[in-house]
């Protein structure tokens, strides 16, 4: 130890021992030099700094370009976890704005009002969705195969989201330069549509992932694929291929062709511009797609796929302007009173015959395109129904796509003359008889002074010849021998429900109506004295078939006495023997009603009633500008009698309700008219005479209807009738 080594020979470094004298120092010096300094100049001649002989060029080049690959790929490493944490992170952020996906649930859909006419064939939809939902098992195999086929080929084989269809889509686009085709697979389109927003990023689609893979967790293919086919928007606000094709082709989805199908098929990619009823070419061409597709995966048979491209899809015709709607909405507008609250969808069965509906609509429709503008006149309503009330035909305006204004129900408009039989029945439940006789003569009251639509006056009449001639003199002497409050008060208990006002025009109708209320109202008479209330609806059903809702049997109980009701029948009916609904007589039918029309020829109104259907005709303009001298007796009557031609052909003419009774009687049994004042105190205030001798003999002979020279002169004066 004392000469500085150990066991080993171990040299121990001694800083103080000068260079040379220590043992050993040869292999340890370590004192800096000047070229051991940084920066130092001698410091690239050093013997010790040469490159050691073992190490070869190809060697260090083969180290240094391992080096290089290695450090690559650990990039790529350190890279693609950062970046799986990243999109972890950003995945799991997202899923942190959805609902917890054990509260996750399938939204409700909307639920659908499916209307149908009386013979249970669809009218309309009503709702959100615009028709109602179906299983994918009553549905062709065609239509949902179509769907796959165009827009998710690998729907069967995916969990959701498919990477393949993803890079199949970015290389049709990076190829075509531009977005062609996306990514997005059935089920991703269906949590868009539950779940999202239609705003397009890279939060939505992320989102959208996330949420096709919980529906594919949680429901089989068919399960979601069901859902896809009821919720998918296909334009014109239908939701769901049952509503797509009730809207397009007018049938249900279960009832499509293979070409109709692949046009359903392919509308959803872009519905607004591919819609068959605004793009047809556009439609046909995309429907050709579909089928090259689908005969590709062996969805459909060539030959099939080949008799479609032959004969493409087309969309239905609309049926004239669509009237269906003015009755659907009259459902709408009162299926809170019988269902207040429902859930899910449901069916209502209406009083509508599809067939009076259509004929209804042609001859209303018909005759204002045929000479609406020549009488300047635009528009038109057709209310008719049974005798009990129930609407067998509805048309609230001439074309439903233009003006969805319900003319039927909520318009309301002076009646005129078509008032008068309320002021009839007044009288009758007063005393009064079809054969008791009035003075036409200038009435005054309070400085109004109502004239005839002649302009003339015919001296003493019975009460049938004035109303079947609409005598404006002889209804405002009524109207004030029973009392406006009297007239108002009828027309009430029959059914008139809108605001009345108790003065003498009322004798006249110069209070506003609507078409249904009136109609409503004559039904009393028609069947015989019984008050109704107007209805649409007889029944509502879950669309399982439960029973929500069904119509109670009666009415408004009795309102007008037998033999008044067997008087005003009798004097109605004279309006199609002699007055100025002559024109509108159907042979072999006996019927009754009464023509109207308001001031300026601003309205006409035609009401008239067989034993069996009850129908009035109101047209006008919506503004309230006068027609050129439209009466009740001309175009109304026209509408009114090609309808019910058409309405009570196939039915056994029946007779009115006590009509035969007061029918015109011959002229030994004509009553007698006597020299008192007509109205006692109410006739003395107006200012009337007892009438002349010679008044009393016509009256006597017209009390059995007007003459022939009077029904010709009735004819030059009017063309057809008031």
């Amino acid at each position: 130890m004392a000469n500085g080594r150990g066991r080993g020979d171990r040299g121990e470094p001694n800083f103080d021992v000068p260079e040379g004298r220590h043992p050993g120092s040869s292999r340890l010096d370590l004192r800096l030099s000047r070229d051991d300094r940084a920066g130092g100049a001698g410091r690239r001649d050093k013997p010790d700094m040469k490159p050691s002989p073992r190490r070869t060029p190809a060697i260090k080049k083969g180290r240094r370009r391992r080096s290089f690959l290695g450090r690559i790929v650990y990039a790529g490493v350190v890279l693609g976890l950062w970046g799986v944490i990243g999109l972890a992170g950003l995945i799991a952020y997202h899923a942190s704005r959805l609902p917890p996906i054990d509260q996750l649930k399938v939204p409700k859909r909307p639920p659908n009002i499916a209307i149908l006419a009386s013979d249970g064939s669809l009218l309309a939809n009503r709702g959100e969705t615009g028709g109602r939902v179906v299983s994918i098992k009553e549905l062709p195999p065609t239509l949902p195969r179509a769907f796959v086929a165009i827009e998710d080929r690998r729907f069967y084989s995916h969990l959701g989201v498919d990477p393949v269809g993803i890079a199949r889509a970015m290389a049709q686009n990076v190829t075509r330069r531009g977005v062609s085709q996306g990514g997005s697979t059935l089920t991703q389109q269906l949590a868009k549509n539950l779940f999202l927003t239609p705003e397009r990023s890279a939060s939505r689609k992320i989102q959208e992932a996330i949420l096709a893979l919980w529906l594919e967790h949680t429901y089989t293919k068919d399960e979601i694929l069901e859902l896809y086919l009821n919720r998918v928007y296909f334009g014109a606000g239908a939701y769901g291929v049952e509503a797509a094709a009730q809207r397009y082709f007018g049938k249900p989805a279960k009832a499509v062709t293979l070409a109709e199908a692949a046009m359903l098929g392919g509308l959803v990619q872009a519905p607004s511009r591919l819609a068959p009823n605004r793009n047809l070419p556009a439609a046909q061409a995309r429907a050709a797609q579909v089928l090259a597709a689908m005969e590709e995966l062996g969805f459909a048979k060539p030959a099939d796929v080949k008799l479609a491209l032959a004969n493409p899809a087309r969309p239905a015709r609309s049926g004239g302007g669509g009237s269906a709607n003015y009755v659907a909405d009259l459902v709408i507008d009162v299926l809170d009173d019988y269902v207040p609250k429902f859930e899910s969808d449901i069916v209502v069965q209406t009083t509508v015959d599809t067939g009076l509906q259509g004929a209804a609509e042609k001859a209303l429709v018909d005759e204002l395109t045929l000479k609406g503008a020549r009488y300047n006149v635009a528009q038109g309503a057709l209310v008719s129904m049974k005798p009990d009330g129930a609407i067998r035909a509805l048309i609230g305006g001439r074309d439903y796509a233009l003006s969805q204004f319900n003319r039927a129900t909520t318009a309301k408009r002076q009646p005129g003359s078509a008032f008068k039989p309320f002021v009839y029945l007044a009288a009758v439940e007063r005393g009064l008889s079809p054969d008791s006789v009035r003075d036409d003569s200038p009435v005054s009251i309070k400085g109004w002074s109502p004239e005839n639509y002649s302009r003339d006056y015919r001296g003493p009449v019975s009460l049938r010849e004035a109303l079947a001639l609409s005598l404006n003199t002889v209804a405002v002497r009524l109207g004030q021998e029973v009392g406006p409050k009297a007239v108002v008060q009828t027309a009430q208990r029959l059914g008139i429900a809108s605001p009345l006002q108790a003065n003498g025009s009322i004798a006249l109708g110069t209070s506003e109506v609507t078409p249904l209320e009136l109609v409503g109202a004559y039904a009393a008479f028609a069947n015989g004295g019984t008050g109704v209330i107007p209805y649409v609806v007889s029944s509502v059903k879950s669309a399982e078939g439960k029973m929500l809702y069904k119509r109670p049997e009666g009415g408004l109980g009795r309102v007008i006495e037998p033999n008044a009701v067997s008087m005003m029948n009798a004097m109605m009916h004279e309006t199609f023997v002699s007055g100025t609904a002559r024109k509108s007589e159907i042979p072999g039918w006996d019927l009754a009603g009464k023509t109207g029309t308001s001031q300026d020829f601003r309205d006409a109104w035609f009401i008239g009633y067989s034993a069996t259907l009850v129908t009035g005709v109101w047209l006008g303009n919506d503004d309230g500008e006068p027609t050129k001298k439209v009466s009740g007796g001309n175009l109304p009557g026209e509408v009114w009698k090609t309808y019910m031609t058409t309405a009570l052909k196939g039915q056994s003419p029946t007779m009115l309700p006590g009509a035969g009774r007061w029918r015109q009687r011959g002229p030994a049994e004509a009553p007698a008219v006597t020299g008192s004042t007509p109205g006692g105190l109410i006739g003395a205030l107006l200012g009337e005479q007892p009438p002349a001798p010679a008044k009393v003999a016509a009256a006597n002979q017209r009390a059995r209807g007007p003459s022939q020279d009077d029904r010709n002169f009735l004819e030059k004066l009017f063309g057809v009738g008031e």
